[in-house]
């Protein structure tokens, strides 16, 4: 119990690391003429990837979920893989990425790195991520509960970024 929780530490610095690489990039967009799309829904958002982190140390702690090697090793490779895919997509967009939409004009489309091979590669690895972190130590529960908030909050996400990125979004 005590390295998943160590786990559950490392991605949340991780998130912390992303916030920063966010904010400094969002600043700079936004200075440069990028506009921000879909803010009513970044902090339900915050809320979820932290209810992640928080509900899989409670349920595992409160509810004594065990190791299971046979499910928790291959889960851990997924988080690691989708660690890998998300600084993958971090590198390629370079200043353009943000936890938030923000789009600047003029900007070429990224259809580079991971982006060649799919429209939203990172959010690929959220959804990833999304189960098979709970899942490392047995925390079923949370898993699906955080996969079907994200599949439904990803369904707004991803119609605002396509809007975005065509120019189609209203006010």
């Amino acid at each position: 119990m005590t390295w998943f929780l160590v786990l559950l530490g490392l991605v949340a610095v991780e998130r912390l690391v992303e916030l920063v690489v966010s904010r400094r990039n969002t600043a700079q967009s936004l200075a440069r003429g990028g506009r921000e799309y879909g803010a009513g829904h970044y902090p339900v958002m915050v809320a979820l990837h932290t209810g992640l982190l928080v509900g899989a140390a409670a349920e595992v702690l409160l509810a004594d979920r065990p190791f299971v090697p046979a499910l928790g090793w291959p889960m851990l490779v997924l988080v690691i893989a989708a660690q890998a895919l998300r600084w993958w997509c971090i590198a390629t967009l370079g200043g353009q990425w943000s936890t938030r939409v923000v789009v600047v004009p003029g900007l070429p489309l990224v259809t580079s790195g991971p982006y060649r091979l799919m429209r939203h590669p990172n959010y690929l690895a959220v959804v990833v991520e999304g189960f098979a972190l709970p899942l490392v130590h047995s925390a079923w529960l949370t898993a699906a509960v955080f996969s079907a908030c994200n599949l439904a909050l990803l369904r707004v996400r991803v119609r605002v970024e396509e809007r975005a990125l065509t120019g189609s979004l209203a006010g």
